[in-house]
């Protein structure tokens, strides 16, 4: 259970899925698909859904490869945390945002697996948070022409050690759209 006390809830934490983050993400579709299941899922349970927009030099505020993809759309009741690190805790409100709605849990989805999704799901879990990432619902691209193994294998990869991770009084774990509850 979380180390942090008084927070039963859980959230839905949807990662940087912008037009250019997942452009070329490996199956773009299938993942994109899958986190709009969780995210109806969530919507339907009056679960919490806070969204996770990046911005640099090559996503800049504003311009059409910052935008999010179509196929998912934030309700404006839904928080937007603007993030210019890969850990959404660092120099944001996510923080703020989660005490204010009493959560400790996290179901973790989006993009980019090496990335913003690993610095995430390690940034809370050291901030006390039980972090679930969801296995089939993280992607990133093909970035094996610089020496990284294949999407394939980032994203296997990180299943793998997250399904491992243990601290005190804290869960990690990664399961299937499938399988996600979030009681």
């Amino acid at each position: 259970m979380t180390t942090l006390s008084d927070r039963p809830n859980t959230a839905l934490v949807v990662i940087d899925v912008q037009k250019g983050v997942v452009g070329e993400a490996y199956a773009r579709d299938t993942v994109i698909a899958k986190i709009a299941v969780l995210v109806e899922r969530a919507r339907a349970e009056q679960v919490p859904i806070v969204w996770v927009q990046h911005s640099d030099d090559d996503l800049e505020v504003g311009s059409e490869s910052w935008e999010y993809v179509p196929e998912l759309q934030r309700r404006d009741s839904e928080p937007l945390v603007h993030k210019t690190f890969g850990d959404s805790f660092e120099g944001t409100n996510l923080e703020e945002l989660l005490a204010e709605a009493t959560v400790g849990r996290l179901i973790v989805t989006g993009a980019q697996t090496d990335a913003c999704i690993r610095s995430t799901i390690h940034g809370a879990f050291v901030r006390g948070y039980d972090v679930t990432l969801v296995g089939d619902a993280h992607t990133t691209e093909d970035q094996s022409a610089w020496g990284a193994p294949s999407p394939e294998q980032v994203i296997a990869h990180t299943n793998l050690y997250w399904r491992g991770q243990a601290a005190p009084g804290r869960t990690a774990g990664v399961i299937e759209t499938r399988d996600v509850t979030f009681a």
